[in-house]
């Protein structure tokens, strides 16, 4: 099959957390659109803290008699996503889960994981069945023992599947495209790519060395079955295997998509018209015309006797066998295709999603300032996000919604900024100029709720949420829809 290319949806938990009263009390329609103005690091006294009416108090002497606060020391700076909600409302860390549905892992050849989906032990069992009941005919001393040896030929066929997979992985890694997963699932694998090449001629190499590979292994195993014994179980194995590799090839180069085929189409189209949306249409398009023709002709095909069975032997039950094979294999190729020209036409849209206009204000704030007081300057400055700075204004932490959230009201005043800041690490700055695919990538590659935007001199420009993007994403998808 095709590798699989395809944005991804942001994974974070950002979504929930605006379900709930925002933090900053501002409505969108009053935040200022201008931010060709830096914010200002506020002046401030170390150490003060406010009241609900905004009068510096003293977090040692609480007023009024209902709530003693006892003297306790300064709680400590908890680590971003760790332990249980705390004093600071920490709230758990966004988990980047990686081959989470993606069935077994059974290793990972040139550090791409290799699943195999549960669907893949009903192929198995189905193949040992139906081969087992050829060997029957060719090898009948073998008695029970042919369901081993089907046994054998199924996972040595699907061993052939990841070969196949492998030399789509390998050239995507050398065209340096991140491979999340190869899967071999029920009617074959896919490579699961996540990034477009750059140049039709690269897309083409990408498709043909799968099928080229499975014409080499056929071409192997003809070899080897012209060194046994014929009709023996050597024999039988080198030919079915043989056989099976060559269908796989040639089954995937049938020039529709989402087969190899299909993208080999796509890449000379879109060399011929510059457009890789051309390529696209044209190669999904044909694509959907060749599930036509499996639908139909090849139950015709199996009945005229062209695929090597004489029509007298066909029961009832081979035909409607038949039938649903060419109705699955339909369905698969016509999902695909349509699939593939949603994501192009989307991708399309995609350079609309940009970190410039998704980026919220931000307020630089001292760790030290309270939580209470830090809320009233970003809210006095237009602001709907905090960013802890160093004594210089550099930034070092990102508050995060979730964790403004998952304070009290009444404790605002009594706790500082920078037990609640969720430290800057590698790929949470992202540059304000980042869009399209080019920012989800990035998102995708470090997952968070919220990332700090920067200008290209290193300036703090805001903060983006992984939340807002992905509300902009699935706006961009409904307005296709």
């Amino acid at each position: 099959m095709a590798p699989a290319t395809a944005p991804q949806r942001i994974r974070d938990g950002g979504s929930a957390y605006h379900r709930r009263q925002n933090p900053f009390a501002l409505h969108d329609r009053n935040v200022r659109n201008d931010r060709t103005e830096q914010v200002r690091r506020p002046q401030f006294r170390r150490g003060d803290a406010v009241d609900d009416s905004g009068k510096p108090q003293d977090p040692k002497e609480p007023q009024g008699p209902e709530e003693p606060r006892p003297n306790r020391p300064a709680e400590p700076r908890r680590d971003p996503g760790t332990g249980p909600h705390g004093p600071g409302g920490k709230a758990p860390k966004p988990v980047r889960r990686k081959g989470t549905g993606g069935g077994i892992l059974m290793g990972r050849p040139f550090g791409v994981p290799v699943y195999v989906a549960p669907s893949w032990f009903l192929v198995a069992a189905l193949i040992t069945w139906v081969f087992g009941g050829q060997l029957e005919q060719v090898l009948p001393e073998l008695g029970a023992a042919r369901y081993l040896v089907s046994l054998f030929f199924a996972v040595a066929f699907y061993a052939s599947v990841l070969v196949h997979e492998l030399a789509h992985t390998v050239a995507a890694l050398r065209f340096k495209l991140p491979v999340r997963r190869i899967q071999l699932q029920f009617f074959g694998g896919v490579s699961e790519i996540e990034k477009e090449t750059e140049t039709p001629g690269r897309e083409f190499v990408l498709a043909f060395v799968g099928p080229l590979l499975s014409l080499v292994l056929a071409g192997v195993f003809y070899g080897g079955m012209m060194l046994v014994e014929p009709r023996t179980v050597p024999g039988v194995l080198m030919a079915g295997l043989m056989i099976s590799n060559l269908i796989v090839a040639v089954f995937n180069l049938l020039p529709g998509l989402p087969l190899d085929g299909g993208r080999m189409l796509r890449a000379v189209v879109w060399k011929i018209t510059g457009r890789p949306m051309s390529g696209t249409v044209a190669a999904a398009w044909v694509g959907r015309a060749l599930a036509v023709t499996v639908l139909i002709g090849l139950p015709l095909l199996t009945h005229s006797g062209a695929l090597g069975r004489p029509p007298a032997d066909i029961t009832g039950t081979d035909s409607l066998t038949d039938a649903l094979l060419a109705a699955v294999l339909a369905a698969i190729i016509w999902t695909g295709a349509g699939n593939s020209l949603r994501m192009a036409r989307l991708r399309e849209r995609l350079p609309d999603l940009g970190a410039r206009a998704l980026t919220r204000r931000a307020a630089p704030t001292p760790p030290d300032t309270s939580l209470a007081e830090a809320l009233r300057r970003a809210n006095d400055a237009g602001a709907r996000a905090l960013v802890v700075v160093d004594p210089e204004g550099g930034p070092t932490g990102i508050v995060r919604e979730a964790a403004i959230v998952g304070v009290p009201e009444h404790r605002r005043p009594w706790v500082a900024v920078g037990t609640l800041a969720q430290d800057l690490k590698e790929g949470m700055r992202v540059p304000v100029d980042l869009s399209g695919e080019e920012l989800l990538e990035h998102l995708r590659t470090t997952p968070a709720s919220e990332y700090l935007v920067v200008e290209e001199t290193g300036e703090i420009y805001g903060v983006l949420s992984a939340a807002d993007v992905e509300r902009a994403f699935v706006t961009a998808m409904a307005r296709h829809s």
